[in-house]
């Protein structure tokens, strides 16, 4: 986490929390969800604006981060932006020499592979679950087809219980 954001949480404390506005899709891609949006629909079915600027980007990537209910957030100062995640909270892209990135940009090794009913693939890192991206699937079929991934089933709608982590945090935060 940034210094300027911890900085930011220790000056102000209690600032509110704040749900809805910021949704994370199943290619990696951040969307602002303004009020107009958010009553249009729940995300995915609404998107929102494609956050394009690179700074920003960097900025949320470096700030990016889980509470202790399995909720995502992005930490703005002092302000947890709760994220509402289409599938999970992250998105991997495979690299040719076999690594295996974050949609942030962190590295993290494999655990296990899974791929679900409807033939998507998941890794399972220290990081915690992700999707690889549709653009990665050729090297994801390498992957597998060499030895180095053996996936198992999994139900898509289990990943979040298995996994400990919450899909719309927002939705939770009405049921409270």
């Amino acid at each position: 986490m940034d210094d300027i954001v911890k900085a930011a949480m220790a000056k102000w404390p209690n600032v509110p929390h704040c749900f809805g506005w910021l949704g994370l899709d199943a290619r990696g891609q951040w969307y602002m969800r303004d009020d107009r949006v958010q009553a249009a629909g729940p995300f995915p079915q609404a998107r929102g604006s494609l956050l394009k600027h690179d700074k920003l980007l960097e900025f949320i990537h470096r700030n990016y981060a889980a509470d202790e209910r399995g909720q995502w957030y992005f930490q703005n100062g002092p302000q947890r932006v709760y994220v509402e995640l289409e599938i999970t909270p992250w998105v991997w892209r495979l690299q040719p020499d076999g690594g295996v990135l974050s949609h942030t940009g962190l590295a993290t090794p494999v655990h296990e592979s899974l791929v679900d009913e409807n033939g998507l693939l998941y890794l399972v890192t220290e990081l915690g679950p992700g999707l690889v991206h549709t653009a990665d699937m050729a090297l994801a079929a390498e992957a597998v087809e060499s030895g180095q991934w053996t996936p198992r089933d999994v139900r898509a709608a289990d990943l979040p219980n298995r996994f400990g982590f919450v899909l719309s945090p927002q939705r939770l935060q009405e049921q409270t």
